[in-house]
């Protein structure tokens, strides 16, 4: 019976998808004692995992390579072994269209390859962000074309990730996990085979309440990203220093939530899921308002922080056309390497279209490409400062020493609030605040 086999933790753990999620979900597991096999289409990451190497930062190679050798981790291209899996796990993206519609194609493909597999006792979980429904409508549908019945041959149930890099307080184990089956023995299962290597699990009623739990703490956020991101829209037309005002709101300890304001919003969270639940309403007739007002406003800010260059270095008697910017920062939050859909991308875009010449530089991003254009970074030096006639800080790093760039640079444009909110620069730089 499965369930005793999770509990004697002699089953073996197949996860598809190595990335963000799935890679620490993979070690997490493989830790506690299971044997896990990781699936993946690119056989450079395959080749990478299989000599115990890491690609990705919040897993080190030191803890991938004792799993390796003593044979509790694995990683393949041959998706046939998933027909050798007690539990499946699907870690795949799920990105927006152009239009801001779901583009389900990778947890179309990944259900595909699992039905191609699908025997009697597998349990099947979803982890990838989406719409309240999909694993009901979409995954149970597709897995009982093999005329196998779900909760009685197979089970599937639906646990969103909620991974957050380069966290160093939570990870996988101490993060607690929801989860939610398509009926009540595969809620059950799920909840069972979390419990072994993750501290807390909380069951809920069902795989769409899992995933609508998963959206509003996405949704939370981003609105009210969206509202600290208009308070410093408001704050500038009032004069008023959008920082100090934030500290002293801060200051009540019942009833308020600190957000700050930035150049935009990044990752592929919470730009992203709010609008699956705004396309899944608006099948329904409903429009979510607050989304949709949300995702204008954070879409908006890298467009404002170029308008704060354009009038920073309108002072000096300079246009962006023509004006060298060294951009620090291109990834999407602090001390990552992960660039999805990160802003920096956005401010670098708009001023390449007005005529800037831009120069970047990100230690964990040495180089990159955007569209048809290659990148790589400048060395952050004396020489670079001074040849750059702005320097916009897009993501406070801990490893850049923001003294020596006031020191050297002639204007910052600090969207991320890594200077004093009291304007007193550390340097000769003149330092513009969002």
């Amino acid at each position: 019976m499965l369930k005793q086999k999770i509990l004697d933790r002699n089953i073996r753990f197949g996860v598809i998808g190595l990335g963000y999620v799935g890679l620490p979900l993979a070690v997490e597991f493989a830790k506690a004692g299971m044997k896990v096999t990781g699936f993946e289409v690119d056989p450079r990451k395959v080749e990478s995992l299989s000599m115990g190497e890491s690609y990705i930062g919040d897993v080190p190679s030191t803890e991938v390579a004792p799993l390796v050798k003593r044979g509790l981790f694995s990683a393949t291209t041959d998706f046939d072994e998933l027909a050798q899996m007690d539990v499946v796990s699907i870690c795949v993206p799920t990105p927006l269209s152009k239009t801001r519609d779901p583009d389900m194609s990778y947890v179309v493909q990944a259900t595909e390859d699992v039905r191609r597999r699908l025997r009697k006792g597998q349990l099947i979980i979803l982890e990838s962000t989406t719409y309240p429904g999909t694993t009901d409508e979409l995954m149970k549908v597709e897995l009982e074309k093999t005329g196998l019945k779900c909760g009685t041959d197979f089970f599937l149930a639906f646990s969103p990730e909620r991974v957050d890099p380069s966290n160093p307080q939570y990870g996988v184990k101490n993060t607690p996990k929801l989860v939610g089956g398509v009926d009540e023995v595969s809620g059950d299962l799920a909840h069972v085979f979390y419990s072994q290597a993750i501290d807390r699990v909380m069951r809920l009623s069902s795989a769409a309440a899992a995933e609508m739990s998963k959206l509003l703490e996405n949704t939370f956020r981003s609105v009210n990203i969206g509202l600290v991101n208009e308070m410093a829209l408001m704050c500038d037309r009032l004069g008023l220093d959008v920082w100090e005002v934030i500290d002293g709101a801060a200051t009540k300890p019942f009833g308020f939530m600190k957000f700050v304001p930035g150049p935009g919003v990044g990752g592929h969270c919470i730009p992203l899921d709010p609008f699956y639940l705004s396309w899944k309403l608006k099948t329904l007739n409903y429009r979510a308002r607050f989304i949709e007002l949300a995702g204008e406003i954070n879409s908006e800010m890298p467009h404002y922080v170029v308008r704060l260059v354009s009038e920073a270095l309108n002072k000096d008697r300079k246009s962006v056309n023509g004006s060298r910017v060294l951009i620090l920062g291109v990834a999407y939050k602090n001390d990552v390497a992960d660039m999805r859909e990160s802003p920096a991308l956005d401010i670098l875009a708009v001023l390449e279209k007005e005529g800037a010449e831009v120069a970047y530089h990100d230690a964990y991003v040495p180089e990159f490409r955007h569209g048809d254009k290659a990148y790589k970074q400048v060395d952050l030096t004396v020489e670079e400062l001074r040849k750059a006639d702005c320097v916009v800080v897009a993501c406070k790093h801990k490893g850049v020493d923001w003294g020596f760039v006031a020191q050297h640079a002639k204007l910052i444009v600090d969207s991320r609030n890594a200077y004093p909110r009291n304007g007193k620069s550390p340097g000769p730089a003149r330092i513009v605040k969002l």
